[in-house]
C-alpha cells in the first residue's frame, strides 16, 4: 500500500512536471493504474529520473519515461563495455603473458634479462606472477644477472592522472589501464582492531612490494561500526613509504581495506621484484619497464581466464581497472576506424560505439570516456541501454552477460537491495553510483515466469535518495505490474 500511495504520487508528479509539454509524455505509453515510480518522496524531480521497462519478448517498452534523454549511468556504464566486449572478442577471448630471455643460462645464473611480456591481462594477479616465476626457477635459471624486464607495449595509452577524477590517486578504483597491470595496481591491506580503544591496528598487507614500507598508524577506537573506512587515510611519502592513518571501530572486527601507492608501471616492478625473491631467485641488476628485443628467447606463456570470467569479475564486485583494460583491449584490437597509436582508449571508446550501431542500438547521445562509468561526461539514454539489453538477450554469449551482473538480495554490489522483499534473487541488475549519480540496468524474472530488460537512472542532487524507488521499480515489475 505504501509503494502504491508513492507510486500514484508520481503519476501525478509526472503530469504536473510534464503537463506543459506533452510531447514529453508521447512514449510513456499507458501506465498502469496508480502505477509509476516511487520518487516522490526523494525530492527529485520528474526530468531528472530516466526510466525504460520491457519484456525481452516483446516488441514494445511497458514503461518508457524521459528514456531518450542523456544521462550519467555511473557504473552502469559496464554494461556498455561488457557488451562491445563480447561482441568483438567473444566470450572465449584470453590474453596472453609471455616470459622470455636475452643471454645464455649457464649454471643457475641467465646472463641477461628476464622478460615478462604484457598483453593486457586484466586479472594477472600476483598468484598466477608467483607460479610463473616459480617455472622460470623450475627451468634451472636461479639467478638473473641481469634485470627483470617489465614489457607493457602491447597497449599504447594516454597519460593516465589517478587524482584527475576526485583527488583521491591512492584510492585503486582510479588506477589507470596498463599492458602490463598486475593484481589491479592494488595492495589488499587487512585490519585487525585491538582490544581496546587507542590500540594499535595490525596490519597485513598482500601481495609484497619490494622498495614499499608501511608506516601503519591506525589505531582502534570504540565508535559504533558504521561506515568503518571513513576516517582511513593513505598516503605515499619519498622514499615509497606509504603512511598509513585513522582509527578503525573495535566492534567491526577485522576488515579489508585497499590502496594503490604506485602508478601501475612502478608497481608491477616492486611486486615483480619481492616474488622474484620469494621464489628462491637472485636478481644482479634490478627490476624495471622496458621493451623486449626481437632476439629474445620465448620461454613459455600464460592465459588469462577467458572474457566471460573476466566480465564477471568486473560486473559482480564494478572493478574500474577492468573496464579500462576492456576498453583498451578494444582500442588494440584493430577494429577501430583511424586508430590512434598513442589513445588506445579513445579507439576502444569509438569500437565499443561502432559495436552498438551495428547491433543495431541507437548511440545518440552515447558518450565513453573510459567505460568504467568513472567520469562526469559519459553518457547513454535509458532507451538505448534496454536496447542493448534486448540485443544481448538474443546473442549466444546471453548467459555469460547476464550471470556477470549481481544478484539483487544475495551477491556484488546488489547484495543489499531488496532485502526482505519476495523480489529479492529474481533481478539480475548492474548498480552504478556516483555523487549525484544513482542507476540501475538489467533484467528481473516476474513472478509469472517473464523476463524484462529495466533501467533507471537518476541524475540530480538527491540521487542519493532514490535507491528505495529503484527498488520499487524492481518489485513492480517482478510482480507483472500488479
Amino acid at each position: 500500500m505504501l509503494i502504491k500511495r508513492f507510486l500514484q504520487g508520481l503519476v501525478i508528479s509526472f503530469a504536473l512536471t510534464l503537463g506543459a509539454a506533452p510531447h514529453a509524455l508521447a512514449d510513456v505509453g499507458a501506465l498502469p493504474p496508480g502505477l509509476a515510480l516511487a520518487i516522490d518522496g526523494a525530492r527529485i524531480p520528474a526530468d531528472a529520473v530516466s526510466v525504460w521497462v520491457q519484456p525481452v519478448d516483446a516488441t514494445h517498452p511497458t514503461l518508457s519515461i524521459n528514456a531518450d534523454q542523456p544521462m550519467n549511468p555511473a557504473s552502469v556504464m559496464k554494461l556498455v563495455t561488457a557488451f562491445a566486449a563480447l561482441e568483438q572478442l567473444g566470450p572465449a577471448h584470453t590474453w596472453r603473458t609471455r616470459v622470455a630471455i636475452t643471454g645464455p643460462v649457464r649454471e643457475g645464473v641467465l646472463e641477461g634479462d628476464l622478460h615478462l611480456i604484457g598483453g593486457a591481462d586484466p586479472v594477472l594477479g600476483y598468484d598466477r606472477l608467483w607460479k610463473l616465476l616459480r617455472r622460470v626457477r623450475a627451468l634451472g635459471i636461479e639467478r638473473v644477472a641481469g634485470d627483470i624486464v617489465l614489457d607493457a607495449s602491447v597497449l599504447s595509452l594516454p597519460k593516465h592522472d589517478p587524482e584527475a577524477f576526485d583527488g583521491r590517486g591512492l584510492r585503486p578504483y582510479n588506477s589507470g589501464p596498463h599492458g602490463l597491470l598486475m593484481h589491479y595496481n592494488t595492495l589488499l591491506l587487512g585490519l585487525y582492531p585491538g582490544v581496546s580503544a587507542n590500540a594499535p591496528v595490525t596490519l597485513a598487507a598482500e601481495p609484497p612490494l619490494a622498495g614499499v614500507t608501511i608506516d601503519n598508524q591506525i589505531r582502534t577506537s570504540d565508535a559504533p561500526c558504521g561506515t568503518w573506512y571513513r576516517d582511513l587515510q593513505a598516503r605515499i611519502e619519498p622514499g615509497r613509504r606509504l603512511v598509513l592513518s585513522g582509527t578503525l571501530p573495535q566492534a567491526c572486527g577485522p576488515r579489508t581495506w585497499s590502496a594503490a601507492p604506485l602508478p601501475p608501471a612502478e608497481f608491477g616492478s616492486a611486486l615483480a621484484a619481492a616474488l622474484w625473491s620469494e621464489v628462491g631467485g637472485r636478481l644482479g641488476g634490478r627490476a624495471r619497464a622496458g621493451v623486449t628485443p626481437p632476439e629474445a628467447e620465448a620461454l613459455f606463456s600464460d592465459d588469462s581466464p577467458p572474457l566471460g570470467d573476466v566480465i564477471r569479475e568486473m560486473n559482480k564486485w564494478s572493478s574500474n581497472v577492468i573496464a579500462r583494460q576492456l576498453l583498451a583491449t578494444l582500442g588494440s584490437s584493430g577494429i577501430a576506424p583511424a586508430r590512434p597509436a598513442t589513445d588506445m582508449v579513445a579507439a576502444g571508446a569509438r569500437t565499443a560505439q561502432a559495436a552498438l550501431a551495428a547491433a543495431g542500438i541507437d548511440t545518440r547521445g552515447l558518450v565513453i570516456e573510459n567505460g568504467s562509468g568513472l567520469s562526469r561526461i559519459e553518457r547513454i539514454r535509458a532507451d538505448s541501454l534496454g536496447q542493448l539489453l534486448l540485443a544481448a538477450w538474443r546473442r549466444p554469449w546471453m548467459p555469460e552477460y547476464i550471470a556477470a551482473m549481481p544478484v539483487a538480495g544475495l551477491d556484488g554490489t546488489a547484495r543489499r537491495r531488496l532485502s526482505g522483499s519476495p523480489a529479492a534473487g529474481q533481478a539480475h541488475v548492474k548498480t552504478g553510483t556516483l555523487n549525484g549519480v544513482r542507476a540501475i540496468g538489467g533484467y528481473v524474472l516476474d513472478r509469472h515466469g517473464r523476463r524484462h530488460a529495466v533501467v533507471m537512472m537518476v541524475n540530480h542532487a538527491q540521487a542519493a535518495n532514490s535507491a528505495a524507488a529503484q527498488d520499487a521499480l524492481l518489485e513492480w515489475v517482478w510482480a507483472g505490474g500488479d
